[in-house]
């Protein structure tokens, strides 16, 4: 079997055993993109057109980080407590088909609540998106940091940690990463935290992508992300091929 046949055997595999679970998570995105979009709003009286901007173009960000780093690990733990992760090291494909096969699912599942809060954000709001040709590379980007991420610290710790570790990170996108507001409102050893994690990196990407004539990202952003996909990705790989 070539690579491209291992590919199809795990892809069929990961989506046949989890295919009522990856439907129920596809939804949930929606409703999420739906809440932050819509829900948020109630929380500001009067919000304004850079304030919708910032929600508009943060809940796509927040779909991503939900998938990668707070669902996808918590999959990974119940593979890890059932054998199904020891069931994978059996197949006779190289380890790297694997993770490509699941990557591939996972990116599928995030894309309807994309769309959706897209589409619901710019016909009830019109918060003025400005739609750039970087948006299709940099959402894969973005998203295949954070299931690199994601797959990196569930591979590496106890299902238990890696639960825990995925709940502080809903927790802190939500409510202290410079997603849905500007940097500037966080203290100063925040923002310093910020610039080194990838969630701040990644909301830069996402605006300057759908309103590239308000928002911009520098090289340092994209820098960041690659260099946590890369340390994600490879801390993955490692786990698998350890015997």
């Amino acid at each position: 079997m070539n690579i491209l046949s291992h590919y199809k055997y795990v892809f069929q595999m990961q989506f046949i055993k989890n295919a009522g679970y990856f439907i129920f998570m596809a939804l949930l995105q929606i409703l999420i993109s739906i809440g932050i979009v819509i829900g948020f709003t109630y929380l500001i009286p009067s919000p304004s057109t850079e304030t919708i901007l910032f929600l508009a173009t943060g809940a796509p960000t927040i779909i991503l980080i939900t998938a990668g780093m707070v669902i996808l690990p918590q999959q990974v733990g119940g593979a890890k407590s059932d054998g199904y992760m020891e069931f994978m090291r059996t197949w006779p494909v190289n380890r790297s088909v694997i993770l490509s096969a699941d990557t591939t699912i996972w990116l599928f599942i995030t894309l309807p609540g994309i769309v959706v809060s897209t589409m619901v954000a710019h016909f009830l709001f019109s918060p003025g998106y400005d739609i750039s040709w970087t948006v299709v590379p940099a959402l894969l980007m973005i998203a295949l940091t954070s299931i690199g991420v994601g797959y990196g610290f569930s591979y590496l710790l106890s299902p238990t940690a890696s639960m825990g570790i995925s709940q502080l990170v809903i927790f802190g996108a939500l409510m202290f990463s410079p997603v849905n507001f500007p940097m500037d409102r966080l203290p100063e050893w925040l923002q310093s935290l910020h610039e080194v994690l990838p969630i701040y990196s990644m909301a830069e990407v996402m605006r300057a992508s759908l309103a590239t004539s308000t928002f911009e990202a520098t090289m340092g952003n994209y820098l960041n992300l690659l260099v946590w996909c890369i340390l994600g990705f490879g801390g993955a790989m490692f786990i698998l091929n350890r015997k």
